[in-house]
């Protein structure tokens, strides 16, 4: 059996990795955590926080810079809201850094990490719009368990689940169509 080639991903097709890989990166990470920056202060009035568009730039970086490099670019991001910028949604009215972190959203921050990493992982590999939107929607599970689960040290598990996950799975939903659509629409592979 063939071993599989990774897909090139989007950023490799607009900026190929000659030259300066390494500047390349930097520059692309910090651009995708001034995307998740701008995505964290677009809020739609929701119960029981507001929904913002976070998810689905989550999911597109990963998809647009691949496993690896998608989720350094939300460890970066990460790192902007440890260090006290209000990048997360509700900051800096809703406190800033660390403290801000390991609140009721902590466990969704780690989530977009590890989303933007399955998300990037299968549009490498998907040759397929199912294959891509099945990872995807492993990708926003990731979100919801690790959220939840963090939550529900804080309110209980049946809390977590009504408070932090059934309210926002059907927006979830449709940001993962949106993001499938893009990536069968090239984004995450050229077309043949």
């Amino acid at each position: 059996m063939p071993a599989m080639t990774a897909n090139p991903t989007l950023a490799d097709r607009l900026w190929p990795a000659a030259g300066n890989r390494v500047l390349r990166s930097v520059l692309l990470a910090l651009a995708g955590s001034l995307l998740l920056w701008a995505s964290a202060k677009v809020q739609v009035p929701f119960y029981p926080v507001p929904m913002t568009l976070q998810t689905a730039v989550v999911l597109l970086i990963g998809v647009a810079y691949g496993g690896r490099l998608g989720a350094v670019t939300v460890l970066l991001y990460l790192a902007e809201g440890a260090v006290g910028l209000p990048v997360f949604a509700g900051t800096p009215e809703r406190g800033i850094g660390l403290a801000y972190m390991v609140g009721p959203t902590g466990g969704y921050l780690v989530g977009f990490v590890v989303a933007a990493a399955i998300a990037g992982w299968v549009a490498e590999r998907s040759r397929h719009w199912l294959t891509t939107t099945l990872g995807l929607l492993a990708a926003l599970a990731a979100i919801h368990l690790l959220g939840a689960a963090w939550l529900a040290t804080l309110i209980g598990p049946a809390k977590a689940v009504s408070l932090g996950v059934l309210p926002f799975l059907l927006g979830d939903l449709v940001k993962v169509a949106l993001v499938a659509a893009a990536a069968e629409a090239g984004l995450a592979r050229p077309r043949a």
